[in-house]
């Protein structure tokens, strides 16, 4: 960080330890994130130069989303007997059904209910890399199209890949960046916790979530499609509706 947020940090750690605060590792690093919060200090880049940056990547999509039936699905079979849907590899998820009952009262009452939930999807991961430039710690993103976007493109992780995206099962190319995830390589891990979905949409489903600092002396090359950004123009994006995915929220709420 920059001498003045060094400065700060250390007079924050002075007040709380005088007042009896014991500061670990973890609470240091909540104050870093603070004082990250409190400024624009992007090394690169303004906030609003990323705000245009990716309302220009909006403008310039060519993804094209018309609602299909399921039955004109390629490459995947709704199985005649249970009904349930699955990718000819038997990777990415299956549309399973459920049924429910418990004691407790819901909106159904005590009689329980049945559902189609996404299942049988055995995670992925979900990871920010971060790198300090001149001492600030900025966050690579990236501006993804998925079909169900509002918008179709939302401000998204690093790698936001399923196990089956990392296989390659799809048959294209392995997700960019996906190596300094992988746990053997030699990065600094700040975060990384296997975290649950939205338990009405997917059964049993949980990411790997993931913050991985890279050496800043270390030169990587960024496609048109991804930005550093600081954590103080995280949060001002998230005031923006519709611009930052859920992934994005999940992972910076550990910093």
């Amino acid at each position: 960080m920059k001498w003045k947020a060094i400065m700060l940090i250390d007079e924050i750690k002075s007040i709380l330890e005088k007042y009896g605060y014991q500061i670990n590792a973890d609470s240091k690093l909540r104050i870093e994130s603070m004082v990250q919060s409190l400024k624009d200090d992007n090394q690169l880049y303004k906030l609003d130069y990323i705000i245009e940056w990716f309302a220009k990547r909006r403008e310039q999509s060519d993804m094209i989303v018309k609602e299909i039936g399921i039955n004109e699905l390629e490459k995947w079979n709704v199985n005649g007997q249970t009904g349930n849907i699955s990718h000819e590899t038997g990777g990415f998820f299956e549309i399973i059904g459920v049924k429910a009952s418990n004691t407790f009262e819901r909106e159904v009452g005590k009689k329980g209910w049945t559902q189609p939930m996404i299942g049988k999807n055995p995670g992925g991961v979900l990871g920010l890399l971060m790198k300090k430039i001149n001492g600030v710690p900025h966050y690579l993103l990236q501006a993804k199209a998925e079909p169900g976007n509002i918008g179709k493109l939302q401000i998204s992780p690093t790698l936001q890949a399923t196990t089956s995206n990392l296989l390659k099962a799809h048959g294209g190319t392995k997700p960019k960046f996906a190596e300094y995830f992988d746990e053997n390589r030699k990065t600094k891990t700040i975060y990384s916790k296997w975290q649950s979905e939205d338990g009405g949409r997917f059964y049993l489903k949980s990411n790997y979530n993931m913050i991985v600092e890279i050496d800043e002396n270390e030169d990587i090359e960024i496609p048109d499609n991804f930005i550093w950004v600081t954590l103080f123009q995280i949060k001002q994006l998230l005031k923006i509706e519709n611009f930052v995915s859920p992934h994005v929220r999940g992972i910076i709420s550990y910093l």
